[in-house]
């Protein structure tokens, strides 16, 4: 009949899905003490003899299976005609929720101030310490009682959401600025579209140390390039620093084995905002997006995959000696290939692998290696020395070929850590013109020099060249005049 069955010390009736509402678990028990009636019509004297059956079986507590209840007649009645022609009978049998749900009557509205005061000017303290001071300061403020227990301040804290935060213990202006921003607005995930959209760079302190050939020992820092859609490693590899160096060594091997991508997301560090970082990706055309300052969640993804680096890989190297740095990218590379991108990731629900098979690409191809690393450059604007041709950049003079030794101004590019990569670039297509080398001295003390071609006319016809086109028309119009000259001519042999 689906009616509710009596309680039996051996069979109890079985009870609800635990974490569901207690509103729903009513509302479930009340339909099936009444569910019988309700599955079929009732014909006329026969509803009350039903119910006056259900009212003499004791039931099993819906919250507390332990205990045994018993329901009224009218009681019985009362949900029978709150369900019958209900589309929905298990919200009509629920219990109505209090008008004043919510509401810490022990809580007034002055102390509820000042708890709110509290925990923002003291964040990082716990809800016992917030009790404990509320409990002095009403020692001297006596209007502040009676205070409300424990659980009540800790009920409240919890409905307004004044949690616990960890903060630093001298925290700079700009940790403040974050800490509050990420109070006022909301974090939500994010996902691109397309394969290539946007890539996530970023460094990370390996939790295992490195002896180098010297005897030296390093904390290797990992640099990972990862692909937002797909979460595919695009390159991964162990160095012994972060500079902008490493980053646009490892960021160039990215290019070449997945192509450019159309945004990077990089936070704020040094590396990270160098100019030939930024400089080269404005020439790749690849968007530089940066996190706000000490916001790390918004570069959520590499955080996940930083665990799973730590878990997975340097797991298995702790406890070892003697690990090179050479052998540790050997081992991450296998790692990143063999295991990371055949792995179901649990975000997508298929590996990495298969979803950058399978993803719309926005990607584009790869320039050459030369193009690149011209690329990841700073660019320089000197005046060349017109004795020698020569300029100077950071101490190191270099020398210009003659053809270029009529220039005002060159225009240079070079990384900051490689100074025998010096490029002169055209200034207006931004285009390689020659290779500049440092000036060697030793070799110019040999004597030897390149000829120069000139198009200047030789000595010879120096001798009948003839008279300046201005010189001529002052002789003309000084003739003209008709004046005789204005000096006394003396012969050249009385000198």
């Amino acid at each position: 009949m689906g009616e509710a069955r009596e309680a039996n010390p051996k069979e109890r009736y079985p009870m609800s899905v635990p974490k569901m509402p207690r509103w729903q678990q009513w509302a479930q028990f009340r339909f099936a003490v009444i569910g019988g009636l309700l599955s079929r019509p009732m014909e006329n004297g026969q509803l009350q003899k039903e119910l006056e059956v259900l009212a003499g079986k004791s039931y099993q507590h819906p919250i507390d299976p332990e205990k045994s209840i018993r329901l009224g007649f009218s009681t019985i009645e009362r949900w029978y005609y709150q369900a019958r022609n209900k589309p929905d009978p298990i919200a009509a049998l629920g219990r109505k929720i209090r008008s004043d749900a919510g509401q810490r009557w022990s809580i007034s509205e002055e102390l509820k101030a000042l708890i709110a005061s509290q925990h923002k000017n003291y964040p990082g303290w716990s809800v016992q310490l917030h009790f404990d001071n509320l409990v002095a300061l009403a020692e001297r403020q006596k209007q502040l009682l009676p205070l409300p227990s424990y659980k009540t301040v800790l009920r409240c804290m919890r409905d307004n959401g004044w949690m616990r935060s960890r903060v630093p213990l001298q925290p700079t202006p700009g940790q403040l600025q974050a800490a509050q921003r990420l109070e006022q607005r909301e974090v939500r995930s994010y996902e691109a579209s397309h394969l290539h959209a946007l890539w996530h760079l970023d460094f990370h302190h390996a939790r295992i140390r490195l002896v180098d050939e010297s005897g030296k020992w390093h904390w290797p820092m990992a640099l990972a390039i990862l692909d937002d859609y797909s979460r595919l490693c695009c390159h991964m590899q162990f160095y012994l620093a972060e500079t902008a160096e490493c980053l646009v060594h490892g960021l160039t091997q990215a290019i070449m084995k997945r192509g450019l991508p159309r945004a990077l997301m990089t936070d704020n560090g040094s590396a990270m905002i160098a100019e030939e970082t930024r400089q080269g990706l404005a020439r790749l055309g690849v968007i530089h997006e940066t996190t706000l300052p000490y916001s790390p969640y918004q570069n959520g993804k590499q955080e996940v995959f930083w665990g799973q680096l730590e878990e997975r890989l340097i797991a298995m190297f702790r406890g070892m000696k003697n690990v090179s740095l050479a052998f540790l990218n050997q081992a991450g590379q296998a790692w990143a290939e063999q295991d990371y991108h055949r792995r179901i990731h649990r975000e997508i629900g298929v590996t990495p692998l298969e979803r950058m098979l399978r993803g719309p690409d926005v990607g584009r191809p790869s320039p050459d290696a030369e193009t690149l690393h011209l690329a990841f450059t700073r660019q320089l604007i000197r005046t060349p020395r017109r004795s020698d041709a020569t300029v100077v950049v950071d101490g190191i003079r270099y020398e210009l070929p003659s053809r270029f030794a009529h220039l005002r101004t060159v225009t240079l590019r070079s990384p900051g850590w490689d100074k025998s990569r010096m490029t002169l670039v055209d200034p207006k297509t931004g285009g390689p013109l020659v290779r500049l080398l440092p000036q060697d001295k030793t070799k110019n003390a040999s004597g030897l020099r390149r000829t120069i071609d000139s198009s200047v006319i030789d000595n010879a016809d120096l001798k009948n060249k003839p008279l300046p086109a201005l010189l001529q028309k002052w002789l003309a119009d000084y003739a003209a005049t008709g004046l005789p000259p204005s000096y006394l001519l003396k012969e050249e042999t009385d000198l």
